[in-house]
């Protein structure tokens, strides 16, 4: 005896047979309804009791049958309505048909629009057409999936089954234009780059590998955004972003996801300090557009978005909140040994750009409520940056945090070559035990050799903006089909 989802798929394929038979096709070509389901709602709402005749199409999420009459709820992508069929206006042979619809079908009904005493805006069936019987029933809590691993896995159990899910992948997509007409209403070009690339660079990461079999050669799925835009401002314009998708081949966390969407833009003649105005004005510009506040709830706290930001320069910060001056200790070795006072512990021999991005993490990131942006980093956690004017050992960087994660990173962008070039080589001299290092693209350099204004960079991990604007505590709930660990067999 098979299991009860068995049984009622074989019931199921059982009803698309006796349709057929009877020359009913359960899988028609098309439908075409004339509103939607929130259009229709308003439409009735606005003209009084008795509207217009109409039609809609959706899932059916509820049936109920109460002798000569029943309702459903169909349900599209706007919203849901409610549906009447009476048995004395349809017929009794239009009326049984009724038994072959199930939840989770999709049907057409159309009819006239009326409210109910109770004010319900509910369509009067006269025609009901099924148009996708389902096979598989709506999980047995399809009112509220909550079983994470089926949420995360099958996406779109959890869309059916969540309103709320549905809202937070609505506002994605909003948050996503708004970010685009932000950037396009200050004069940047939105461009396109290969995800395929030589080497990977741009970025401390450890990337994917695959293999170009017609060419024979090995390239690297892209960890970041940032060589390709530059040389668009080497080739003259002047104003570029791109926004998509990048891949680091790390770990998988509640704040990580192997790819993840990334927008990064880059503002001739600019430093960082546009780059920290314009972080400013993005933020508070697409909250007000998609939320209509720059006020939002995120981690159980207040935060307020609108311009101006705290600033502190990254030393300031982690002196501040662990009790180490790391320009007291200018090497590995003095550093590592006052952290260790400190109970902070590294595997391995980190260098010193390590050790400080260490005392960041474990100190510093956790005080950071309301919107900040960290200043001037050591130059050996940053190859990319110009040093800071008036200080060698540090460079014009900074990094946004709210509620202890980071969403921005920018630089005031070195344009060096000749810097540039032995910056990635010391890099790579002294990590060259590390995975995640950068690599001199010579093509790059080679581009910047050619003469590069001086130019303001910033990266913002879309994801976590909208977990930030969403509410969501875990990048998963903000990705549609988050990678997971591939299922085993039991």
């Amino acid at each position: 005896m098979g299991s009860r989802l068995d049984r009622v798929t074989e019931e199921r394929i059982r009803t698309i047979e006796e349709l057929r038979e009877k020359g009913i096709d359960p899988f028609p070509h098309v439908f075409r309804p004339s509103l939607s389901t929130r259009a229709a709602r308003e439409l009735c709402e606005s003209e009084g009791e008795r509207s217009a005749v109409i039609s809609i199409a959706g899932r059916v999420m509820a049936k109920r049958k109460m002798g000569k009459m029943a309702f459903l709820d169909v349900r599209d992508s706007s919203g849901k309505l409610q549906a009447s069929l009476r048995k004395d206006l349809l017929g009794e042979e239009r009326y049984d048909f009724l038994r072959s619809v199930d939840i989770g079908d999709f049907v057409g009904v159309e009819g006239e629009l009326f409210l109910t005493r109770t004010g319900e805006v509910t369509v009067e069936v006269t025609s009901l057409t099924l148009l996708s019987k389902s096979l598989r029933p709506l999980p047995e809590k399809w009112h509220g999936l909550v079983d994470v691993e089926t949420r995360y896995r099958q996406r779109y159990l959890d869309l059916i089954s969540n309103e709320d899910v549905r809202r937070t992948f609505t506002l994605r997509s909003r948050i996503i234009s708004a970010t685009r007409r932000f950037l396009d209403d200050e004069g940047y070009v939105e461009v396109e780059t290969p995800v395929l690339q030589a080497s990977a660079g741009g970025a401390l990461a450890r990337p994917f590998t695959t293999h170009h079999h017609t060419l024979d050669e090995d390239l690297y799925l892209r960890i970041a955004l940032e060589l390709s835009l530059k040389k668009l401002i080497v080739g003259g314009i002047d104003r570029v972003y791109e926004l998509g998708r990048v891949f680091r081949n790390e770990g998988i966390s509640i704040r990580h996801n192997p790819e993840f969407t990334l927008m990064e833009c880059y503002c001739a003649y600019a430093d960082y300090e546009d780059m920290m105005s314009l972080t400013e004005r993005l933020f508070a510009t697409v909250a007000q557009a998609v939320l209509g506040s720059t006020r939002v709830e995120f981690r159980g706290r207040t935060v307020e978005l609108a311009p101006p930001w705290r600033r502190i320069t990254l030393r300031d910060a982690v002196k501040e909140a662990s009790g180490v001056d790391f320009e007291d200790y200018p090497d590995r070795e003095s550093l590592h040994e006052r952290m260790l006072q400190e109970g902070v512990r590294i595997e391995g021999t980190p260098g010193r750009g390590r050790l400080i991005d260490e005392l960041i993490s474990t100190f510093v990131e956790p005080t950071l409520e309301q919107p900040t942006f960290l200043l001037d980093y050591p130059v050996e956690m940053s190859p990319f940056p110009k040093k800071k004017r008036g200080n060698d050992r540090l460079v014009e960087r900074f990094e946004a945090f709210i509620c202890g994660l980071e969403f921005a990173n920018a630089f005031s962008e070195l344009n060096d070559p000749i810097d540039q070039r032995e910056r990635l080589e010391r890099q790579l001299r002294d990590r060259s035990g590390d995975e995640d290092v950068q690599v001199a693209d010579e093509d790059f350099i080679e581009a910047m050799e050619h003469g590069m204004p001086p130019t303001g960079g910033l990266g913002i991990g879309i994801d976590r903006l909208v977990m930030l604007l969403t509410g969501q505590d875990s990048i998963r709930d903000v990705i549609l089909f988050p990678q997971l660990r591939g299922k085993r067999d039991a």
